[in-house]
């Protein structure tokens, strides 16, 4: 089996999916913000997403307790819907940053 063969684009699909929820709590532990900023992040990073894929993770976030949101009016249209990470969320996320850093150290070594 050739490289040309292998679907390369599903397999960094994949990998960026399973750690899309991360980078959201990553992105909202510096600044609260709207879903057109954290797409925007995440598009800037090369973690390509769209809004159909955001706001159920933004959802089911929020529904763990790990975010919050709030509406703040809009100089520009409607208000917006503003998430917030909670002291949950840090906790949590201060255990996957543990967790990504041991991943790291476990691929390197492979590698």
């Amino acid at each position: 089996m050739t490289v040309e063969t292998i679907n390369t684009d599903n397999v960094k699909a994949q990998m960026r999916k399973g750690i899309l929820e991360y980078c959201i709590l990553l992105i909202l532990a510096r600044n609260d913000a709207y879903a057109t900023v954290i797409i925007n992040e995440l598009k800037a990073a090369k973690m390509i997403v769209v809004e159909g894929t955001l706001y159920p993770l933004l959802m089911r976030q929020k529904n763990q307790g790990l975010l919050n949101y709030r509406w703040e009016e809009s100089p520009q249209g409607p208000p917006r819907k503003y998430y917030m990470i909670t002291e949950k969320g840090r906790q949590f996320l201060q255990e996957l940053n543990a967790s990504w850093d041991e991943l790291v150290v476990t691929i390197n070594a492979i590698r």
